[in-house]
């Protein structure tokens, strides 16, 4: 594509560029080692892309992650994307989706295949187990982010304003809230600080950012529509799950 000359940030592309293969290696990595959600999926990325391959600054980052909270959808598969975007364009963009996905969808699909034969109490305990080691896994991986995040105490602040909104009163709506929140405060108390987060340079220009987004206004109508007109139909349950999509921080929401 013509855009992939453009850069959607002011500063210049990377000068190392790495190949698809090398970011699916790296992903696929990731993807069979790392459990949690996907707030310690970012906990693993920063190790792994900012401190050990040196592949973005820890500003940088801290950029992709702010802005990819700011949209739909799970945001370590989008920060995992855009990693591989930015290091070995498109090719790599959808190497990093597939090394990272790939092993957990092939787990999930082994453990439906399973689920009717694992039950009981060794299993309930088991899976109880999981859960907890879970919660270590997501408060390591807010720690880490924390302190690289919010150095001050301003940046502290908001944060736990924002983790105390979402405590006391949780839904989507207050999500929403809570992200305008950030963004005055951070408008209002951030401006002048050091070491603000800055999004790296990508390799998409203006008409292949319209175009992504038009599609995704249009499949948002479409979608929902065609399920209306075809109930029992897969674009029914394609619609379903693009709609519960359409949720912020992460798709865990859904629970």
């Amino acid at each position: 594509m013509a855009e992939l000359d453009q850069v959607t940030a002011g500063t210049e592309m990377p000068q190392h560029r790495g190949s698809a293969g090398e970011v699916f290696a790296v992903a696929l990595r990731l993807g069979l080692t790392s459990f949690g959600g996907p707030i310690a999926h970012l906990g693993y990325y920063e190790r792994t892309y900012v401190r050990e391959r040196q592949w973005l600054s820890p500003e940088e980052y801290a950029g992709l992650v702010a802005l990819c909270q700011m949209v739909p959808g799970p945001a370590s598969s989008q920060v995992g994307y855009l990693i591989g975007l930015r290091r070995a364009g498109w090719a790599g963009a959808f190497a990093a989706w597939a090394g990272f996905t790939l092993p957990s969808a092939i787990v999930m699909f082994g453990f439906a295949l399973l689920a009717p034969r694992l039950q009981g109490p060794a299993t309930d305990a088991v899976l109880h187990g999981l859960k907890l080691v879970a919660v270590a896994v997501v408060a390591q991986a807010v720690w880490s982010m924390g302190r690289n995040l919010c150095p001050d105490r301003p940046r502290a602040a908001l944060a736990l304003l924002a983790a105390a909104l979402l405590l006391v009163a949780g839904g989507s709506f207050v999500q929403i809230g809570a992200l305008l929140i950030g963004a005055v405060g951070g408008a209002l108390l951030c401006r002048n600080l050091p070491a603000a987060p800055g999004l790296p340079a990508m390799p998409v220009g203006l008409r292949t950012g319209g175009v992504a987004l038009a599609l995704f206004l249009i499949l948002l109508v479409a979608l929902p529509l065609a399920g209306a007109a075809a109930p029992h139909s897969l674009l029914a349950l394609a619609g379903l799950i693009w709609l519960s999509m359409i949720c912020f921080v992460s798709v865990y929401l859904l629970l």
